[in-house]
């Protein structure tokens, strides 16, 4: 059996592949993992960046090192969750730019959650995934 995700926009759905993402990820039976919610904190402990642009960019290279721990790529991420404390077009546009890029065209299931609070004030974004471990 394939371990290859299927990715799905039905043409009665609004295409979601234009903007980077799928609006249905079909993985198959396997292992998966759960990365939680990753935040603009380093691993070194150095300040959080003050700007949306550059805490996605930390909270994207989190997510990077999460994938290499288990053998993965993005081409395994069925789904992704952003939360954001701002969400709105502009914000969005700043976001998935980034995570467009680190997606490297593959378009997994994404959804956007605008929350009034992440774990500190100073926390703009925070991403979780669930990927499927390469055979």
């Amino acid at each position: 059996m394939s371990n290859a995700i299927v990715r799905m926009n039905p043409a009665t759905l609004p295409d979601a592949g234009k903007v980077g993402y799928s609006q249905i990820s079909i993985a198959n039976p396997g292992r998966l993992a759960f990365i939680s919610g990753q935040v603009a904190w380093s691993a070194d402990g150095s300040a959080v960046p003050e700007t949306l642009e550059g805490q996605t960019s930390q909270v994207i290279s989190n997510l990077a090192e999460a994938l290499r721990a288990i053998g993965a790529t993005p081409r395994d991420i069925v789904q992704m969750r952003v939360y954001m404390t701002e969400l709105n077009d502009a914000t969005m546009v700043i976001v998935m730019t980034q995570i467009t890029v680190f997606l490297g065209g593959e378009q997994p299931s994404l959804t956007g959650i605008g929350v009034a609070s992440l774990a500190n004030e100073d926390l703009k974004i925070e991403i979780e995934m669930v990927v499927q471990i390469p055979a």
